[in-house]
């Protein structure tokens, strides 16, 4: 297995600096790296903190022989902010886009992937929304808005595009992309845009093909060959966690250590003080949580209740990440696209695969096939209980007939992730407001990570650099 680690991480993993560092930042995930980022390349003293070997939080890639597998996220979409950054870094040149067919995308209806469709005449046609889809659809643009403050997307989508969009293709991607369950994430808090849409245009038809004509009408500083395409990197996406802590530590006022639990926190003066799992103290006048909420709730909780709580109603669901090689001539079907989903409908636990060696080259030795399973989530959490061998069985009981799946696997390997992905359920932006009330009392004190603003990595690397150059403007 190869860590990747950048050598500069991990000479002296505990040594603290003589003079304390402007900010600490506990956690080097891409929000923690971004943030340290937007502050190191301004001359601002940082300081990272990272529990693991190695930094990039979820961000994980491993190689083994031939086979190379992302244990967390598998790409990043191509937006403004990830644009700019990789050119900050010098990573446009090595970015990697997903073979063209990744457009490509199956749901399961009634037994068999069925290809979503990806022009006007195959939706018109496509099993998957039918002629009582259509007629429902067409009824859309007439509807009036609803001025909830909060809905379930289940209730929204339902209310405005009908049963068979909720089933057959909201419920699917909210498995596969939030392992989440429609009907208890917030609309406004999981899916802002959409519930937006509906606020400004009251029809999410009409609304949608306006804001389609706007994108493209305005490319966003974003060139047209990388406009919204797919991207990884030939040594995966923890070279992009490395570049950034590279970058971090190659200026003099910033350093990263690795394999730094964190025991506790408090406040003393006009510093925070952070307690390793050595008892070394690191102190610093502006504190970054740049965690998962349950691990800042138990830090937090010790200071205080009202900052722990919020954090600690936040539901993670348990996912494991299942990768499979196979020979060639041992799956039927030809993997022709990003991946395949599965509706709760088709009562088959595993959430969905993405076909990864078709996605990207030098994923699976030459004469195999390499793919990505997902078992777990909110709707079915125990799915993902059981030994590494019953996750491997489980998963092949259900994708055999579907992918024409021959013989046992050659190669593979069973990620857990316990905690895997934060729900933004009903409620979830009362709790920030709560949250974010209780913090005015603490200065200094500054939150972070995917459990707010966003899970993709995208949206945390753009909103680890907001939360730095805003600490940046302070000092």
């Amino acid at each position: 297995m190869s860590s990747h680690v950048p050598d500069a991480l991990s000479a002296t993993p505990h040594a603290r600096p003589e003079t304390p560092p402007a900010t600490l930042i506990i956690g080097g995930g891409a929000t923690g790296l971004a943030a340290a980022w937007a502050l190191a390349k301004r001359g601002r003293s940082v300081t990272v903190l990272e529990s693991n070997d190695q930094v990039g939080g979820n961000l994980h890639t491993e190689r083994d022989g031939e086979w190379q597998i992302e244990h967390g996220p598998n790409t990043v979409i191509m937006k403004p902010p990830l644009h700019a950054l990789l050119d900050e870094l010098g990573l446009l040149g090595e970015a990697q886009p997903a073979n063209a067919i990744a457009n490509k995308r199956y749901v399961v209806l009634n037994g068999r992937p069925v290809a979503l469709p990806m022009t006007p005449l195959e939706a018109l046609t496509s099993p998957l929304i039918g002629w009582r889809g259509w007629a429902r659809l067409a009824r859309e643009p007439f509807l009036p808005r609803r001025n909830a403050r909060e809905e379930t997307l289940a209730a929204f989508v339902e209310r405005r595009l009908g049963p068979r969009i909720l089933a057959r293709m909201v419920d699917p991607f909210v498995s596969g992309v939030y392992a989440g369950d429609p009907a208890q994430l917030s609309v406004q808090a999981a899916m802002p845009r959409l519930a937006a849409i509906e606020q400004e245009h009251r029809s999410l038809i009409i609304g949608g093909v306006k804001r389609l004509r706007q994108a493209r009408r305005d490319p966003a500083g974003v060139p047209a060959e990388w406009r919204g395409k797919l991207v990884s990197f030939p040594r995966g996406l923890q070279h992009l966690a490395d570049r950034l802590a590279e970058r971090i530590v190659a200026q003099p006022t910033a350093a990263i250590h690795t394999d730094c639990s964190i025991r506790s926190l408090r406040r003393e003066g006009e510093q925070w003080v952070v307690v390793d799992d050595q008892g070394g103290e690191w102190r610093a006048e502006s504190l970054v949580l740049a965690v998962p909420a349950p691990v800042a709730a138990q830090l937090l909780r010790p200071l205080d209740e009202s900052l722990a709580d919020p954090l600690a109603a936040i539901a993670y669901p348990p996912v494991n990440a299942i990768a499979l090689g196979f020979r060639e001539q041992d799956v039927a079907h030809s993997l022709d696209g990003f991946g395949m989903l599965i509706p709760r409908g088709e009562r088959r636990r595993t959430l969905g695969a993405l076909f990864s060696s078709t996605l990207f080259p030098n994923r699976a030795p030459a004469g195999h096939k390499l793919l990505s399973v997902f078992i777990g989530g909110r709707q079915s959490p125990e799915a993902a209980a059981g030994d590494d061998a019953t996750q491997v069985a489980r998963v092949l009981d259900d994708l055999r007939d579907l992918l024409g799946i021959r013989g046992e696997p050659v190669w593979q390997k069973v990620t857990r992730w316990p905690q895997a992905i934060p729900q933004y359920e009903l409620g979830h932006l009362a709790r920030l407001e709560t949250l974010d009330l209780a913090l005015e009392t603490y200065p200094g004190l500054h939150l972070a990570g995917n459990w707010r603003g966003g899970i993709a990595v995208g949206d945390c690397l753009e909103n680890g650099r907001l939360l730095g150059e805003r600490l940046s403007a302070q000092g």
